[in-house]
């Protein structure tokens, strides 16, 4: 690791300053803010911007031909389509990281949920949920929801957020008697949320990381991939909860 991490600060630059684009999933918000300047740090004259938004969402201003140079999805289902799409250069695609779902419910005065079939108790009127068109969270609720024959019977309660930090709001606002969000956004709110159980019956929830074929700035894009993967950023990215691929 710290072989590659040295390699980093030895690869060439054109002159000036040079700048990439990185459309993440919301979920990384809090550790790619951290990461930023430690990526600048080792990267003389570069800059790196962030757009943070759900997984669909940032596939479609791709697609659209937003200035984007990496793509990072909360889901494979999103990069797969990116890949059939031709948006995204697929060899340099990589799982980086990977997270959980969790069931929520306001910190104080919430319901008391032990189990997903509490949901539908009477003291639960709404129930937060990323949409299931753009937000992988939503994706992977659903199929949790369905592998407990619940999802119908529960989707009149249901309240779609555009991502899942709106999720995590509107719970720990007491808007939602429940939701359902990644574990490393529950743990950042505190008492604010209670996280009731960790959900099964979805498919693993991994991280896929890629330039973006569009991309003018390809070098510097694989250089923030590659950083990704040295000790440094591990370290970041295990303290915000993130676990390894």
């Amino acid at each position: 690791m710290m072989r590659l991490f040295s390699l980093l600060l030895l690869l060439p630059f054109a002159v000036g300053a040079q700048q990439i684009t990185v459309s993440t999933a919301a979920s990384l918000t809090d550790a790619f803010k951290e990461l930023g300047p430690k990526f600048e740090a080792i990267q003389p004259g570069a800059t790196v911007r962030f757009n943070f938004a759900a997984s669909g969402v940032l596939l479609q201003q791709i697609n659209q031909g937003a200035p984007v140079d990496v793509f990072v999805s909360a889901d494979q289902d999103t990069m797969d389509r990116g890949a059939a799409q031709k948006l995204i250069d697929t060899d340099t695609r990589k799982d980086f990281v990977s997270n959980s779902l969790v069931l929520i419910e306001p910190g104080k005065d919430g319901p008391g949920l032990k189990s997903l079939q509490d949901l539908g108790g009477a003291n639960v009127r709404k129930i937060a949920i990323g949409k299931v068109a753009t937000v992988p969270a939503g994706r992977y609720t659903k199929q949790v929801l369905d592998s407990a024959h619940l999802w119908t019977a529960l989707e009149p309660k249901f309240v779609q957020a555009d991502n899942v930090r709106q999720v995590l709001d509107y719970v720990s606002r007491g808007e939602a008697e429940a939701g359902f969000v990644y574990r490393t956004d529950a743990t950042l709110l505190g008492d604010k949320v209670k996280i009731v159980l960790t959900t099964t019956g979805h498919t693993p929830v991994s991280y896929p990381i890629a330039v973006v074929a569009d991309s003018k700035q390809k070098a510097l894009a694989k250089n923030f991939i590659a950083f990704l993967f040295t000790d440094a950023a591990q370290q970041v990215l295990a303290k915000y909860g993130f676990a390894k691929p």
